[in-house]
């Protein structure tokens, strides 16, 4: 029978949120709402911690009716977009933050971490740091005598560890304090995205240090990470939040699938587009865009090295008309990276009906974790009849491009480029 060590019901943290304040648009309204300024400062005090109208509208839930258990030795990966309650619940798992309501039991030792020098006295060495954290965690001198060096050569800063925290890189901080996290043997290890910030060599050290402690040592971790490829290949179980709530929660490979299908991002697939945006003369128009997967499914959250399709509605007012589609796509700093064009990859003569829809297949999307724009340029006979700017924004997430199990870390918002090695 599976022990279970983390149980949650109900959970909730609400967080009270400054509003606009109204402007009064007459002189006496204006004196009347100076004079009640004190008593209306001392109520909104008094109410700061106080959620009993619980649809006020300076209440945000970051978090809302969360329930879900974890065994001993489960690996479970939390996803979810920007905004989804991912962290808050973390710090609530890791009793940093308190909840409002419902209730946390975890049996076993924690160790978090959540951002970068998480726990760490920015006065205090690396070496005392290390101490310090050994012993929040109940360990005798003698525990962590015996596990030091192996936690400074993980870290790979040996050089530093008698030089004060404060003085570190972001970097040398989140080295030191996941090889503190991993190596002082917690029952519970809670991981936040901040495995961002180190280089790639490093994090493909602590995922290989992840899966170790969950396969080998049997020890149970609660992992939050926007790499699709890790959330498979590391976790038996995914929980997919959005809104503050668990909306899905099962096997990973389901559960991620299911986010890059249904995740409610700011886009929507599909839609019309705006004749104000355009320029042109009109005779040919794309009238909307969805991404679609392998299985013709649309998607709304798209992942590196996936088998992507992009279909494009159309509108024509001529017979016969064959055109040149041109999609542009841009990085986050709105410089260009890459062209889908038609005219160069169509082998054949595009003579399109009054009204359909194209599909632009792509057998493995190139594209690295980030967010992405689109232009649209149509021509036909070498004369513009459509262009629209940012047409749409699309998310990625990472992916395994090269079907290795390794996952490209160092960049964002670029190019994966098939290639091949060979040695002689």
């Amino acid at each position: 029978m599976s022990h279970i060590v983390i149980d949650v019901q109900n959970l909730g943290k609400a967080y009270r949120i400054g509003l606009k304040e109204k402007r009064s648009e007459t002189l006496i309204g204006a004196i009347w709402s100076a004079l009640k300024k004190p008593i209306r400062n001392l109520r909104n005090l008094n109410n700061l911690k106080k959620f009993n109208q619980q649809d006020d509208e300076d209440i945000f839930w970051a978090n809302r009716n969360i329930s879900f258990k974890v065994n001993e030795g489960e690996v479970l990966g939390i996803i979810g977009k920007n905004g989804a309650g991912k962290s808050t619940l973390l710090k609530l798992l890791s009793r940093i933050t308190e909840p409002t309501e419902g209730k946390i039991e975890i049996e076993g030792n924690v160790a978090s971490l959540l951002e970068v020098g998480t726990g760490f006295n920015p006065e205090l060495s690396g070496k005392e740091n290390v101490y310090l954290n050994g012993t929040i965690l109940g360990l005798t001198k003698k525990e962590v005598d015996a596990r030091y060096d192996e936690i400074v050569e993980f870290s790979g800063i040996e050089k530093f560890m008698e030089t004060p925290v404060k003085r570190y890189s972001s970097g040398m901080k989140v080295r030191l304090a996941f090889a503190v996290a991993a190596h002082l043997d917690p029952e519970i290890l809670i991981i936040d995205e901040v495995l961002a910030v180190g280089d790639a060599e490093f994090q493909k050290k602590c995922l290989g240090k992840v899966h170790s402690v969950a396969s080998k040592e049997g020890r149970t971790v609660l992992f939050v990470s926007h790499d699709m490829a890790a959330i498979k290949s590391l976790c038996t179980r995914a929980l997919l939040l959005q809104g503050g709530t668990i909306i899905r929660d099962g096997n990973p490979n389901e559960v991620v699938d299911f986010y890059l299908k249904n995740a409610n991002v700011a886009v929507e697939h599909g839609f019309f587009i705006d004749a104000s945006k355009r320029k042109g003369n009109g005779k040919f128009q794309i009238t909307g865009l969805e991404f679609l997967n392998s299985k013709m499914e649309q998607l709304s959250i798209l992942e590196s090295g996936m088998d992507l399709n992009i279909k494009l509605y159309y509108r024509c007012f001529e017979k016969g008309v064959n055109p040149i589609i041109n999609l542009i796509i841009r990085n986050n700093l709105q410089i260009e990276i890459g062209n889908l064009l038609s005219r160069v990859s169509y082998n054949g003569v595009m003579k399109l009906n009054e009204e359909g829809y194209v599909v632009c297949h792509i057998p493995k999307l190139p594209l690295m974790q980030g967010r992405y724009s689109i232009d649209l340029i149509m021509k036909y006979d070498f004369v513009l009849t459509d262009e629209v700017e940012n047409i749409i924004t699309i998310d990625v997430e990472k992916g395994d491009y090269y079907g290795t199990g390794k996952i490209i870390e160092s960049m964002r918002d670029g190019i994966l480029i098939n290639h091949s090695w060979k040695v002689s």
